[in-house]
């Protein structure tokens, strides 16, 4: 007969509730299990998330940053179907819910170069993470275009292709190698880079809408418009949304510098292996 480990009423707890800025929509069905007040509860990493958040491999493929959301917040079920409008949000929770609200920020004055460390109340910026509105579509050359969010899989797999790729581009142009040769390696990878951003634009395209009223939605059609579509349609659609997702993007922080004490922006960003790390 199995018995209850006394200590469970020991193990870690919800340190905090949170309202995705999706809502809770654009995820996979059974990838997340919202509460009756769509909120998820967020717990504090183990020792074991802490480990897999330090090891270069695991954040380049994603699979460390799966295991940590899926470790803490276990309303999620898969991760990697997780839209990356709702990546920011959960990741600051869950440092939230591990070390307090503050984060320290270093940056150096932009009036007298004085080196700043800052407490960051985090809190806030969480609060100010918004969805972009999806439901507003783009009209352009008698077509309708409407956007969705990339999942966190999708976004993984171009940014770890785009890294290999220009890695590749770089190499190609420092070696000393025959200029057919690398004239030719230059142009595969180039056009490599190019199907990626296609890919990008594809993926984050739910539907075109024609002036006869078709609606296409079959991914392989929009890719198949996207290659033969003119320069200006794709910048169009780019810009679009690049304007879009302007909305997701953590906002610069206000800080006052303690050496001539006047005010100055900080851009907010973190990577994986130090945002989740502990105040010093």
């Amino acid at each position: 007969m199995q018995q209850t480990n006394p200590l469970n009423k020991h193990f870690r707890q919800p340190a905090i509730f949170l309202k995705l800025p999706s809502g809770g929509k654009y995820w996979a069905p059974n990838s997340i299990e919202l509460s009756a007040n769509g909120e998820i509860g967020v717990m504090p990493m183990t020792t074991k998330d802490e480990i897999l958040l330090r090891t270069p491999d695991a954040l380049m493929n994603g699979q460390g940053v799966v295991d940590v959301i899926q470790s803490c917040v276990p309303a999620i079920k898969n991760a990697w179907a997780m839209p990356t409008i709702d990546s920011d949000a959960i990741l600051i929770a869950i440092r939230i819910a591990t070390y307090g609200d503050q984060m320290d920020m270093d940056s150096k004055c932009v009036h007298c170069n004085h080196e700043n460390r800052h407490g960051l109340q985090l809190s806030p910026v969480l609060l100010s993470l918004r969805s972009p509105d999806y439901s507003k579509t783009l009209n352009h050359d008698n077509l309708v275009f409407k956007f969705n969010p990339l999942n966190y899989i999708q976004s993984t797999k171009n940014n770890v292709l785009a890294f290999e790729q220009q890695k590749i581009l770089d190499l190609i142009s420092t070696e000393d190698i025959d200029p057919d040769v690398r004239k030719a390696q230059f142009d595969i990878h180039l056009q490599n880079i190019i199907d990626s951003n296609i890919n990008i634009l594809t993926l984050s395209t739910e539907s075109i809408k024609t002036e006869e009223g078709s609606l296409v939605t079959d991914k392989q059609f929009i890719a198949e418009f996207y290659n033969n579509a003119s320069n200006r349609t794709i910048k169009v659609v780019q810009e679009h949304l690049t304007k879009l997702t302007a909305t997701t993007k953590l906002k610069p922080a206000k800080v006052l510098c303690e050496s001539c004490e006047k005010e100055y922006s900080v851009e907010f960003g973190f990577d994986y292996s130090n945002f989740l790390e502990p105040l010093s």
